[in-house]
């Protein structure tokens, strides 16, 4: 009878420490809530580091980190947070409205590289995209991103020997201040955080009028395309009026067109059977 009120005990008081602890962890004490609620709401979400007009596609530049501190106020609508994964998938997006700088990021300003559609949205209206193969050498080592404008140079050799050596190499720009909207396969290219390094570029898409299409196509039958970077302008022309004019071999090397010295007039005198003598005069 003992020992079955004492097993009876030591139940009642397992079922009470029991309860106790479900009701400490359902009701922590003022200072821990406290450290967990600023633990919960303190988080970093993205901004804008530069104003972004519509159309205009994501560098990893343009994303910072702010931090929500603990108390702020949600924001209305979903932000992005801030993560290696997030800024990857950020990186050559296309911002759907124009956005000033300090802005926080939302889901819906954005429309992510493979997203249906994404290629046609990118482009300006009236434009089309054309794909240009680059190596590691006419690509710029790879340090082209979506949103860079570039110059398109072709370079190309001239099978006629009857043409003076200064005029069989030459060089001439085919499109000028052309928006890159495409790095190879994907719309993504340029150093990530947290990013493995990214390979050669094989293929470069440009955004080109109906005109310049054609003219990149035959183009890239005469000779070898190259693109050159250009400095960030605010214009968004596509194009400029008046291409430099052509640069030929004999442009860049003297040598090609230097007239060779004339060669020495030679004499040779014969003495009956004997060796001759040749006079250079």
């Amino acid at each position: 009878m003992i020992l079955r009120l004492a097993l009876s005990a030591l139940m009642v008081l397992g079922l009470a420490g029991f309860g106790a602890v479900a009701w400490l962890s359902a009701h922590p004490p003022p200072a821990q809530r406290m450290a967990a609620t600023s633990q919960r709401e303190s988080h970093g979400v993205l901004q804008l580091t530069r104003d972004l007009r519509a159309g205009t596609l994501l560098k990893a530049e343009d994303l910072a980190t702010r931090e929500l501190a603990a108390g702020e106020p949600e924001p209305a609508q979903p932000v992005i947070p801030d993560s290696p994964e997030s800024r990857r998938g950020l990186v050559g997006g296309m911002v759907r409205r124009s956005l000033s700088a300090g802005d926080l990021l939302h889901a819906r300003d954005v429309m992510r590289p493979g997203d249906h559609g994404f290629l046609a949205a990118v482009l300006e209206p009236g434009m089309r995209a054309v794909t240009v193969g680059v190596d590691s050498v006419s690509g710029t080592a790879g340090l082209i991103w979506p949103g860079d404008r570039v110059d398109l140079i072709l370079t190309q050799s001239i099978e006629d020997t009857a043409l003076p050596p200064g005029r069989r190499v030459a060089a001439e720009t085919v499109l000028q201040n052309t928006r890159v909207i495409a790095i190879d396969q994907q719309l993504v290219q340029g150093a990530v955080p947290g990013a493995a390094e990214a390979p050669a570029a094989r293929t470069v898409t440009l955004e080109v009028n109906g005109e310049q299409a054609e003219r990149v196509q035959v183009a890239a039958r005469i000779g070898r395309l190259s693109l050159a970077v250009r400095a960030a302008e605010p214009s968004n022309a596509a194009g400029e009026a008046a291409p430099p004019p052509a640069v030929w071999a004999g442009d860049v090397s003297a040598a090609l067109t230097a007239t060779p010295p004339p060669a020495p007039n030679l004499l040779r005198v014969f003495h009956g059977a004997a060796d001759g003598q040749e006079l250079h005069f």
